[in-house]
Order: structure tokens, then C-alpha cells, then sequence
């Protein structure tokens, strides 16, 4: 057999990772007074003892900077009635929260409402990966809820099918 694309351009990389669905979430905390967030599909469940989850950030991020030296993040699981803000919140400029309402603890961590999960973070490591950094963190509490959640799938974010 031989592969058709041996091309591995950010266009056709994109592409073939985008083949994969993954689910959507904000990660926010409330930065000298403001809220301040950046949205990953890149978010994963590590370990279950100690809780551990994990995203990817692109180096060049200009938000990743000010967020990881918060001392608690707030993780919402994004749900279908999501998608605008799903947009909002990975925005380049503009207000990230336009539309969005959250909830914010005293810790600091801010949470998207209506969300399918709430999970409350500490940053334990960063290891560095090519042209991002895997952010490994601690689940210091979570709250969940009873919504389905937004995918994003070739570039576009999609409701699930109902069963």
C-alpha cells in the first residue's frame, strides 16, 4: 500500500487531524479583575489517580502566558448551545466573553454556565511539543451537568446525533 500524501504542510496536516472529532472547552480564570480564556479541542482525560487532564497550547499563544500563572482554572466542557461561543472565546481579538455569561469562584477560576462539565485546575507540568506545549493539570473539583456536548470535527463545530 502506499499513502497518497506524503506532503506534511500545516494545510494537510490540518486536514488529517481534523478527521478526528474532539470535544470543545474553555479555559478561564479571572486575571486582575477580568476574565481571560482561550478555547482548546485538544483537552484530554490523563489519570484518574491523582486526577489529571491535559490540553494543548500553541506556543505562540499571547493568552497561554497570562493564564498559566493563575493559580486555579476554571474548565468548561462546552455544550451544543455552545457553538457562538465556542467562536467567541477562540477569538484571535475582540472580547472573548461577548455573550458568554460564567461563573467565577474565589479561587479565580471562571466557568462558562451551561456547560456539560465544570472542572476546577491547578497546572502541574508543561512539556514542550514541537510548535505547542502539552499543559498537564490536577481536577481540584468538578461539577457536572446533564448536557450533550459540541464537537468539532473538519474545522466546523457539530451537534452530536441522538440516539
Amino acid at each position: 500500500m502506499t499513502l497518497t500524501h506524503t506532503d506534511l504542510d500545516p494545510s494537510t496536516l490540518r486536514k488529517a487531524f481534523g478527521q478526528f472529532p474532539s470535544g470543545v472547552v474553555a479555559i478561564c480564570a479571572e486575571l486582575d479583575g477580568e476574565p481571560t480564556a482561550i478555547a482548546a479541542s485538544s483537552f484530554v482525560g490523563v489519570s484518574f489517580d491523582p486526577p489529571l487532564v491535559a490540553f494543548c497550547v500553541q506556543n505562540s499563544s499571547t493568552t497561554w502566558p497570562k493564564l498559566r500563572g493563575a493559580g486555579r482554572l476554571g474548565i468548561s466542557v462546552l455544550g451544543e448551545a455552545h457553538d457562538v461561543a465556542a467562536r467567541t472565546l477562540a477569538a484571535k481579538t475582540g472580547n472573548r466573553f461577548e455573550g458568554v455569561t460564567t461563573t467565577t469562584t474565589g479561587e479565580g477560576a471562571v466557568f462558562v454556565d451551561g456547560a456539560c462539565a465544570w472542572l476546577d485546575a491547578t497546572v502541574t507540568e508543561e512539556v514542550p511539543a514541537g510548535d505547542h506545549a502539552i499543559v498537564l493539570m490536577r481536577v481540584n473539583e468538578l461539577d457536572l451537568r446533564d448536557e450533550s456536548p459540541i464537537v468539532f470535527h473538519r474545522s466546523a463545530f457539530r451537534r452530536l446525533a441522538a440516539s
